[in-house]
């Protein structure tokens, strides 16, 4: 049998401290994860709706792409292979352009490495257990849904989004 996948867990630093399979994650653990923001050249956002089938946030839109980091991985590898996974694309490192880092805390805590890319790609392959559609959205129409409609989003939406939309 394949051992699990094991997360990186790391202190309020952002410093490993262990690992623990995902299975056996605790609340007060903090672990990390990258997230990509992907634009195009009109300006639209693409965001990505997480499957039925997560544990937290099913169903809610969220950031095109984000991921835990494993064992064995840092923030850059684990972005580079979370784009291909889950839109079936494939990006090299050099093409993203690497943001802020935030600790976001909620039902979760964890270290998120922001990303940014810039692309016209619309034929995206999405892997159906992440993600279950994506959509290209202007700045305003995504600030009008959030405040009518914040809980079609994923619960640190209103940390995140005030940055991406430049308002933080």
């Amino acid at each position: 049998m394949e051992n699990p996948r094991r997360m990186v867990l790391v202190n309020e630093n952002d410093e490993i401290i262990g690992y623990r399979a995902r299975a056996e994650k605790q609340p007060e653990d903090i672990y990390r994860v990258s997230c990509l923001w992907i634009t195009n050249s009109k300006g639209e956002i693409l965001i990505a709706q997480r499957s039925h089938l997560k544990n937290t946030d099913p169903g809610k839109w969220s950031t095109a792409v984000s991921g835990t980091v494993d064992e064995g991985e840092g923030y850059d590898d684990n972005i580079v292979k979370e784009v291909k996974e889950e839109l079936g694309i494939s990006v090299a490192l050099h093409e993203l352009q690497k943001g802020h880092k935030t600790l976001l805390q909620g039902t979760n805590q964890f270290f998120c490495q922001w990303y940014s890319l810039t692309t016209d790609v619309t034929d995206f392959v999405l892997q159906k257990e992440e993600v279950e559609a994506v959509r290209w959205i202007s700045k305003e129409e995504l600030a009008r849904e959030f405040a009518e409609h914040p809980e079609r989003f994923a619960r640190t939406a209103s940390e995140w989004l005030p940055r991406i939309m430049g308002k933080a």
